[in-house]
C-alpha cells in the first residue's frame, strides 16, 4: 500500500462498484463517472478509511485500494 499524502497526484487503478461524492451531504453515484486511468489530486483523509479526490468531473471519496501514485508528467 502506497503512503499517500494530501497534494499527491493519483490514479484510479480499478473502479468501486459505486462512487460517494465528497460533498458536505454525500450522495451515491454511477461508478461510470470515472474511468481506470483517470488522474485527481488528493484532498483530505476522511473517516472509514477514505479520501476526497479531486477529479476533473467532480470530487469523490475514494479507498486508497483503488488509487495508485500517479508519475511525475513534466512539460516540455
Amino acid at each position: 500500500m502506497a503512503e499517500f499524502k494530501t497534494g499527491t497526484t493519483v490514479k484510479v487503478t480499478q473502479l468501486p462498484p459505486y462512487l460517494k461524492t465528497a460533498d458536505p451531504m454525500p450522495m451515491l453515484r454511477p461508478a461510470d463517472l470515472l474511468a481506470v486511468g483517470d488522474v485527481g489530486i488528493l484532498g483530505d483523509r476522511r473517516p472509514g478509511g477514505y479520501w476526497a479526490v479531486k477529479f476533473p468531473r467532480g470530487s469523490f471519496l475514494l479507498e486508497d485500494t483503488y488509487l495508485t501514485v500517479a508519475p511525475e508528467m513534466k512539460n516540455d
